[in-house]
């Protein structure tokens, strides 16, 4: 219980300097990063652009059709507003980077317009 309340308390102190982004986008962010690093055989670092891919991946997955304008509510317009929201829960000691790492990872992945375009299966059968 105690890990969960310095969350929150780190996530606050975030908002207050910086209310750019709702607390939902911090929560999806970590949640993202788990649901990225599940894909891997073994749990490891991730690159931005291996993030930004997991987390388009897990977007999609719980929001299906509206996952651009869910993110959109929460601030998050562009790659780097992940980049942005990571590295602010790097500088509260919440996720660790490597030397390497770096907020340019996170620059203009993809467009987000075509990223979240929802395609809906079509499934094929008899009239």
């Amino acid at each position: 219980m105690k890990e969960i309340e310095r969350l929150l308390k780190k996530v606050e102190e975030i908002l207050a300097r910086d209310p750019s982004y709702k607390f939902e986008a911090y929560s999806f962010v970590m949640a993202g990063l788990h649901f990225a690093v599940a894909k891997f055989e073994k749990p490891r670092h991730v690159t931005g652009k291996e993030l930004c891919k997991g987390l388009r991946d897990y977007a999609l997955d719980q929001f299906g059709p509206m996952a651009r304008t869910v993110l959109e509510h929460w601030g998050i317009k562009k790659t780097e507003d992940f980049g942005k929201i990571v590295f602010h829960l790097i500088d509260a000691e919440l996720l660790r980077k490597t030397e390497e790492d770096s907020i340019h990872d996170f620059d203009n992945l993809y467009d987000f317009s075509k990223a979240f375009r929802y395609k809906i299966k079509e499934e094929k059968g008899e009239d």
